[in-house]
This record gives structure tokens, C-alpha cells and sequence, in this order.
């Protein structure tokens, strides 16, 4: 069975995405980090993106490692990477018992 290529974004896109997202919202990207996977992180940066998730670089306990986490659903366009990132957010809060800001 063949499996689908996650869909790739223009390098233009992925770099912008990625500037906002650790330049205004580095406290979002912990969040997600120790809700996903990394419940020890002390930071996390947003290195990669693709139809399918993200990918960030977390440090723990001063170790580094990458996490990566799965949109809710498989995107194709630029619109619905905010959606999904605002999707993992608020997953997030959830999981942690965090009240989430408004959007």
C-alpha cells in the first residue's frame, strides 16, 4: 500500500510560518511541545512544517529532540496552517488545564 506524500508548502510560506510562530508565539510552541510529548520541555522552536503537522526542536532537562505532531486533519493550503496551529493550541490548554486566550 502506497502511502501519500504529505503535502509541502512553498519554502516562503514555511519560513514566514515559522518566524511568527517562534518570533510571537514561543509560549504557544511550549505548550503544544509539553502537551504532545515533551512534558519536561523548557523550550521549544518550531523548525518544519508540512500537510500532514510540525515539527520543533524541544529541549529537556538540557537535551534536545525533535517532536512532531499532527495537524487534525491533512492541509493543502496556506489558510489552514493557522487553523491547525490554533487546533493544537487550544488541544493543548485542554490537556494541560490551561484556560486559552481568545483568537
Amino acid at each position: 500500500m502506497l502511502m501519500a506524500m504529505p503535502h509541502t508548502f512553498e519554502p516562503q510560506v514555511v519560513d514566514a510560518v515559522l518566524h511568527h510562530m517562534n518570533d510571537d508565539h514561543h509560549d504557544d510552541s511550549l505548550l503544544i511541545a509539553r502537551a504532545f510529548g515533551a512534558p519536561d520541555a523548557e523550550r521549544s522552536v518550531m523548525t518544519a512544517l508540512d500537510g500532514d503537522g510540525g515539527t520543533w526542536l524541544v529541549t529537556e532537562s538540557g537535551e534536545q529532540r525533535e517532536l512532531r505532531v499532527a495537524w487534525s486533519q491533512p492541509i493543502t493550503e496556506r489558510p489552514e496552517i493557522r487553523r491547525e496551529v490554533v487546533v493544537l493550541y487550544d488541544r493543548a490548554c485542554a490537556a494541560l488545564g490551561i484556560e486559552p486566550r481568545p483568537h
